[in-house]
């Protein structure tokens, strides 16, 4: 990098700066948490695009497609519940929550069951958001500090800084608009790198094909249980379909932004468009990755650059595997792309940690205010809602610091390890929004125990291999391999070894199970009821809007098993 990348960085972060108090006129806290309900499909649409793919899918998923072991195109099945979770998502869920007129969604299990209900369930999404952005800011500081040079600390500073201020002052719309040309600025890089990436493997002269093992997409053998196996079609679709379902429609982070919308029509638009945005972009990814991954293993000076910079920031990871894939895409950019690009690149990979980052930090300040301080016959007056809410946003962004210290440090790909976390917590939340939705007789007591519950196996699910070998072992796993090869080898050969995303439908059916089960045994305690004027109808299913994203479920399915043999 030269003097003219590093002022595209600093032109780019004052830029931010300034449309924080661009947008600073916020009169109150529809507008602040809301953007006044005055935002368009548009914007609405990058946004949530931004904070799901550019956060960390601009690192990881290429790096996982081209470099990780086991890894390749079955990254695509990731994407495979996106257009039918958004029919559930904008027939069922976010119809009732909308016409609420709440700002923290959670409100909304407060009038449905109860105030320890609201705050139960309130608390579950702070801890897995705060834990999971902290993990993205982390892994982001640490790469940007690999390969540009700048300290660690000084990098994780201004992230975080930056990001606070244009938050801070412009609320909502901000945040949005930020997203949104984070998301433009980021998908301009994407292309740049695929274009020279690509001119660069012609330039090889040596290119027959791509690895036959990374083009696989759909594995229908795979079940992703017991046999540590990952990324089969049924785990990803039904698993990933509740990920989806919960992460767009009941996590505060993206139902913020659809409760942000100016009318139903408004998010019915914009949940389309990410319903048929999605696969695109992420093929791009992939795509991506393929070709970079073939220049790492076709050209030993890159390969050598990533291994001496593993070497040198993640000596654990030299040590197990000799290159960490994550810096695969951040090498490219500063060895082969001119100054210039690499700027405005290395500003790509700054806006995917800023865009996550400002939506969390905005969301748990949201909830957090409406949850814990504004709810009840207490409501704040206007100006101190608004001084508080503020304090907040610098609150969680220290927390989310926090979290990145503490939590950040692991050999997996980072976009593997935060959706990991979070799918602890998914299942449960998504639940206690279903049964609020459709489950008249389920009452608190019952609501209350299911989330306890729910979160409680899928911990005992996802620690059950540590759990063992400690009380066998007296001691916990510290080794870098994999805990089950450790196990096996001491003659514990039954584990379980449960692939991640599964633990988004089994918290979801355990919740649903328990709820209705403690509420049977609880039945003098009545559910309290929520007088809707909107009513659940599955003959929205045959709506325009959902044979489209039918349909073109189907054409991703098509396609992806046809890929293998157009990339061969």
């Amino acid at each position: 990098m030269n003097w003219l990348d590093y002022t595209i960085i600093i032109v780019y972060l004052i830029g931010f700066v300034a449309m924080g108090y661009f947008f600073k006129e916020n009169k109150d806290s529809k507008d602040y948490f809301l953007g006044g309900k005055s935002l368009g499909w548009f914007p609405l649409s990058l946004s949530t695009m931004a904070t799901q793919l550019s956060a960390i899918s601009f690192i990881s998923a290429p790096a996982f497609v081209g470099l990780k072991a086991n890894g390749g195109l079955k990254w695509l099945t990731f994407e495979f519940g996106v257009p039918l979770a958004m029919i559930g998502i904008m027939f069922f869920i976010i119809p009732p929550l909308y016409k609420s007129g709440i700002v923290s969604i959670y409100e909304y299990l407060e009038r449905r069951f109860s105030k320890s209900t609201r705050k139960l369930i309130s608390v579950v999404f702070q801890i897995s958001r705060a834990l999971g952005t902290g993990v993205m800011v982390f892994t982001m500081a640490l790469i940007i500090q690999a390969v540009v040079g700048i300290s660690f600390h000084w990098t994780l500073i201004i992230i975080s800084i930056v990001t606070l201020i244009y938050s801070y002052q412009g609320g909502m719309k901000a945040v949005v608009w930020g997203d949104a040309i984070q998301m433009i600025i980021l998908f301009s890089g994407l292309i740049i790198c695929l274009i020279v990436g690509y001119s660069l493997m012609e330039d090889t002269g040596t290119f027959t094909g791509f690895n036959s093992e990374r083009l696989q997409v759909i594995d229908l053998s795979n079940l992703g249980i017991f046999q540590g196996e990952e990324y089969g079609f049924w785990p990803m679709l039904l698993g990933g379909l509740f990920l989806y379902l919960s992460y767009y429609g009941t996590d505060q982070t993206q139902a913020q932004r659809l409760l942000s919308a100016k009318d139903e029509g408004t998010i019915r638009k914009l949940l389309m468009a990410n319903g048929l945005l999605r696969f695109p972009v992420v093929l791009v990814y992939c795509i991506m990755g393929l070709i970079i991954g073939y220049l790492v293993s076709n050209i030993p000076e890159f390969y050598q650059s990533i291994q001496e910079t593993t070497r040198v920031h993640y000596p654990a990871e030299y040590a197990a595997s000799g290159i960490k894939p994550d810096l695969m895409m951040p090498v490219f950019i500063t060895k082969y792309l001119p100054n210039g690009l690499i700027g405005i690149l290395m500003v790509g990979i700054l806006s995917a940690a800023m865009s996550s980052l400002s939506s969390t930090i905005n969301s748990l300040s949201a909830v957090t205010i409406e949850d814990f301080f504004n709810s009840g016959k207490n409501k704040l007056s206007e100006k101190r809602y608004m001084v508080l809410s503020k304090g907040l946003v610098v609150f969680w962004g220290v927390v989310c610091i926090l979290a990145a210290y503490l939590f950040g440090n692991s050999q997996s790909t980072v976009i593997e390890l935060i959706n990991a976390i979070t799918s602890l917590f998914y299942g449960p939340i998504l639940a206690a929004f279903v049964i609020a939705i459709f489950l008249k007789k389920v009452n608190h007591i019952g609501m209350n125990a299911a989330i306890i519950t729910s979160v409680a196996v899928n911990l005992i699910f996802k620690y059950l291999p540590e759990l063992v070998y400690f009380f066998t072992q007296g001691q916990f796993y510290s080794g870098q391999g994999s805990i089950h090869l450790a196990l096996a080898d001491l003659g514990y050969n039954n584990v379980p070894d449960i692939f991640w995303i599964w633990y988004n439908l089994t918290g979801f059916i355990i919740a649903i199970l328990v709820a209705v089960l403690v509420s049977k045994l609880t039945h003098k305690i009545p559910a309290k009821q929520i007088e809707m004027d909107y009513k659940v109808s599955f003959k929205d299913l045959f709506k325009k809007e959902s044979i489209i994203l039918i349909s073109f479920f189907v054409f991703i399915l098509v396609i992806s098993s046809f890929l293998p043999n157009i990339l061969s």
